[in-house]
């Protein structure tokens, strides 16, 4: 297993996601069987990272993760957990709340503690006076129920820049979506550079993409297989970012014995990828991606009439023509009504000043209908609003 060092602490860089295990689809139960036979095999291999949060599996993936890891000494393994801030129905007992996740995950402290999904519209919520949430988070960690704490981030980088400058010393990691294709398309490495000058850890979710990195079609697919005939297509996307130096935990949502052993294959000792392997997934990133090739030269905004923040939609455009997501939908939710793409009038000043030739107004319209069809968050969120409620005894 390789590992690395984080404050004195020896982290597998493989780190066991636990947002994805198997459950029956009339119950909503976990297979706990499963889930303590993929334990068994990573602990055995190395795995002491393990990562759960308060929504889960509508809530059953703590108790699963308990479950499992329950039957180790609690001084061999290292949880992480979340504080489901994005998903509060308004203000709450923050502190019940966190000690529902400890009654849940059968502990004292957790070793790791994130804010879960910052984004722009959620750290509202975050920073919100009302809600009150990082100064009683901040209590947990006096107190020492709360070891080292982070946050897990899907906004741009201007919004992490500010954050960890005016946080500066208040978080010790911070955990992005980051694999080959999102390098590029979510901006992963200038939030990778951005992490890495601040001195903080960086961990990473989202590997594969979700399994579509794992799953190559099979021109993609061949095209790896010639570089290294006996690899899966997920064991490419995990060496790529173990050549990341400042990468401490990469996270994996495993949910098959086979998946735990074929990753184990890949985490047993550094092999990193030469040049051409490198190429070669940079290309394959480029024939996935379906967006603009915009590269936030700004110079379509000065002549905006309604002073959008193009390059921004332009992101959140590009997210969602790969796949409609949660975390795009989100961050469009931050804008104000007079900021979104559908104010666009489609007067064509952004199109002749942009380097790139690009047809803002057309993806502009075309972001305007995506996000209007796409995930809704506060649509979806009613039931984690439900349940906080429930656990909380709350009418």
């Amino acid at each position: 297993m390789i590992y690395s060092d984080f404050h004195g602490l020896k982290l597998s860089r493989l780190g066991f996601g636990c947002m994805r295990f198997r459950t029956d689809p009339e119950t909503g139960e976990v297979d706990q069987e499963k889930v303590n036979a993929m334990f068994d095999l990573a602990i055995e291999k190395g795995v002491n990272y393990f990562d759960t949060a308060y929504p889960y599996l509508n809530g059953k993936s703590e108790g699963a993760v308990a479950k499992a890891l329950g039957r180790y000494p609690r001084d061999s393994y290292y949880l992480a957990d979340k504080f489901p801030g994005h998903s509060l129905p308004g203000p709450v007992d923050n502190i019940a709340l966190f000690n529902i996740s400890l009654q849940r995950c059968q502990t004292d402290y957790f070793d790791f503690y994130l804010l879960h999904n910052i984004t722009e519209w959620s750290i509202k919520i975050y920073e919100s006076e009302e809600y009150h949430i990082i100064p009683d988070v901040l209590k947990m960690k006096e107190e020492g129920k709360i070891r080292h704490l982070g946050f897990s981030f899907h906004g741009g980088p201007e919004l992490l820049e500010r954050l960890l400058t005016q946080y500066e010393g208040m978080f010790e990691f911070v955990q992005i979506q980051c694999n080959y294709l999102d390098w590029t398309l979510q901006k992963a490495k200038e939030k990778y550079d951005i992490i890495t000058k601040h001195g903080l850890g960086v961990w990473i979710m989202e590997p594969c993409r979700g399994g579509k990195l794992a799953v190559l079609s099979d021109e993609n697919h061949e095209k790896l297989q010639r570089l290294r005939p006996s690899a899966t297509d997920a064991s490419f996307a995990f060496r790529y970012l173990q050549g990341l130096d400042n990468v401490k935990v990469i996270l994996s949502g495993m949910n098959e014995v086979s998946q735990v052993e074929d990753n184990l294959n890949t985490f047993d000792h550094y092999d990193g990828l030469n040049e051409n392997e490198v190429d070669t997934l940079m290309q394959i990133a480029e024939g996935l991606k379906k967006g603009v090739p915009c590269t936030g030269c700004r110079y379509c905004c000065e002549g905006c009439p309604m002073g959008l923040n193009i390059p921004y939609l332009l992101e959140c455009y590009n997210d969602y023509k790969y796949a409609a997501s949660m975390s795009a939908g989100m961050r469009m939710d931050a804008l104000d009504e007079d900021k979104k793409p559908s104010m666009c009038i489609g007067c064509g000043q952004c199109a002749h000043a942009c380097p790139q030739g690009i047809d803002v107004p057309a993806a502009l319209a075309e972001l305007a209908d995506l996000y209007a069809r796409g995930p809704n968050w506060s649509r979806d969120v009613k039931g984690r609003h439900e349940a906080i409620k429930r656990d909380l005894n709350m009418k």
